[in-house]
């Protein structure tokens, strides 16, 4: 089976779920996404923008954890994965507009 695109947009509805609201995806949502079989995490990231993360049933989540950075690194391993000969070597230009970007930046 080919791997599915990451960026793929997927449109559902909110139901009425009991006293309760839910969101109703399509079937091929979770059959392109299968890790969306469990707990969800949601994250507000702008008005009218939700990130909405899988739970892994084995690992708890870790609150330090970000979850917009771990979807972007998620990202990028698959990108990696799929296309590796996309993957270059920074040169130097590049080396020194990421030292000016991140001058002055603590690290822990």
């Amino acid at each position: 089976m080919a791997e599915p695109n990451p960026t793929s947009n997927y449109e559902g509805s909110i139901v009425r779920v009991g006293n309760s609201r839910g969101m109703r995806l399509p079937a091929r949502f979770f059959q392109a996404h299968p890790e969306f079989a469990g707990k969800v995490q949601l994250t507000v990231v702008a008005d009218g923008a939700v990130l909405m993360s899988a739970i892994p049933i084995s690992e708890p989540v870790d609150a330090e954890e970000d979850p917009v950075l771990t979807s972007f690194l998620g990202f990028l391993e698959k990108q990696m994965g799929a296309r590796p000969e996309d993957i270059v070597a920074a040169d130097a230009a590049q080396l020194q507009r990421i030292a000016k970007l991140v001058k002055g930046v603590a690290t822990e």
